[in-house]
């Protein structure tokens, strides 16, 4: 995508950045009339994200209920310049929101910001930037409720060619809504995503029967979400397996693993516990048993946690992905210290500055640990998200850890 700034965009700003515009340029087209939109959420089937370019006078989208960020996105079909975009919201507008572009639908660049927006029109002018794809981000409330748009209009000089459809407009009967993390793909995403931090593969399902001592203090490491022998979730799937399938291979080592628990001892577990449990994992019932602790120790309190802050799916995942190195109490920790700066969405504050400064206390965190000291995880994978603001974990993807590329296309 190119995106031409002004000097001085990285401070919020209330004005546009100005741009010369030839005498003769020819006038600006409207270029969103009836695009396909979606939107992050939306209050009723009655205001669709459809709402905000179907030349209703009146319709309009109206997001759920709450503080947080929300968004409504147009796809304008092919890449256009967009030199001027008109905002008229309804009674619940923004005070703080950001008008952005993008190629891809996941990395977006910032073409206007404000934190003194105060509803009724604006209209923002003397934009530069092309993108696919337009996005109103909707950071903090200036009214009650959620936010409400009765109208996005984007202009400027059209495409070379006509545009055709490349998706349905989405009906005032099905509204377009963007996914969290519970959604089959997004946690497929995320799966993948801590497997390559966790195993150096996005091949999650083959890591059922991984198991070594990764010399962090924590005995062994194993499984899909790596379990340890000296934290006790390893011998909380073990003991799961043993009473869903007694007699199994591994259930023989369950006195020793209840005596390292707490250590990063293998006394009484060698030499037989790492084949025992790499046997097991050709085991349906073993499979399963991990899928189950790891949703149920990590993943769906850290997802519940995130969305009581507000936070969509890039949070989620970040709070999911510190929940599986340092534990839910550890993850608890890393949010209290980060909310004590800056306030979460659910509390009104913005999701992007929330989310930095939890990054910040999750790197400081993890530079505690030796083991642990390599913040690229973060740095080169949800910093690289949370730069582009990708808040919902659109795909494609691509990000580096600890010196590898990976990429999820969708």
């Amino acid at each position: 995508m190119r995106i031409a700034l002004g000097a001085g965009i990285a401070v919020m700003a209330a004005v546009p950045l100005a741009v010369s515009v030839a005498a003769n340029a020819t006038p600006d087209r409207l270029i969103s009339l009836r695009r396909p939109v979606l939107a992050s959420s939306t209050e009723s089937v009655a205001w669709a994200a459809a709402g905000v370019n179907d030349s209703d006078s009146g319709s309009r989208w109206a997001s759920a209920a709450g503080p947080g960020t929300q968004w409504v996105r147009i796809d304008l079909g092919t890449a256009q310049e967009v030199h001027r975009v008109r905002l008229t919201w309804a009674e619940s507008y923004a005070e703080a929101y950001r008008i952005q572009l993008s190629d891809s639908g996941s990395a977006w660049t910032d073409v206007y910001r404000t934190a003194s927006g105060n509803g009724g029109v604006d209209d923002v002018k003397n934009l530069l930037g092309t993108g696919r794809y337009l996005r109103i981000l909707a950071t903090r409330r200036g009214a009650a409720g959620g936010y409400s748009l009765r109208e996005v209009r984007a202009y400027g000089p059209g495409p070379a060619a006509p545009v055709t459809e490349s998706a349905p407009a989405p009906s005032a009967e099905v509204p377009a809504i963007a996914a969290g993390l519970i959604a089959a793909a997004k946690r497929e995403t995320a799966f993948k995503l801590v497997s390559s931090a966790e195993n150096s593969t996005l091949d999650w399902r083959g890591e059922y029967g991984y198991l070594e001592d990764i010399g962090d203090g924590r005995g062994y490491t194993g499984g899909i979400i790596g379990f340890c022998s000296g934290t006790s979730d390893m011998l909380a799937v073990v003991t799961e397996y043993a009473r869903r399938k007694p007699g199994n291979g591994l259930a023989r080592h369950l006195p020793a693993l209840r005596s390292v628990n707490g250590s990063d001892s293998h006394r009484g577990l060698d030499p037989g516990f790492p084949g025992a449990w790499r046997a097991a994992a050709g085991d349906p019932v073993f499979r399963r048993v991990q899928d189950d602790a790891r949703d149920r120790m990590y993943f769906t309190p850290a997802v519940r946690l995130a969305e009581a802050d507000g936070l969509r799916a890039l949070g989620q995942f970040a709070y999911y992905d510190a929940a599986v190195m340092h534990g839910v109490d550890g993850l608890r920790e890393i949010r209290g210290r980060a909310a004590a700066g800056r306030r979460t969405p659910a509390r009104g504050g913005d999701e992007i500055g929330y989310l930095t400064a939890f990054l910040d206390a999750r790197a400081a965190e993890m530079r505690t640990e030796e083991a642990h000291s390599d913040t690229t995880r973060v740095d080169t994978a949800q910093r690289a998200f949370l730069r582009s603001s990708n808040l919902d974990l659109a795909t494609p993807l691509t990000w580096h850890v600890y010196g590898d590329r990976y990429t999820v296309s969708r």
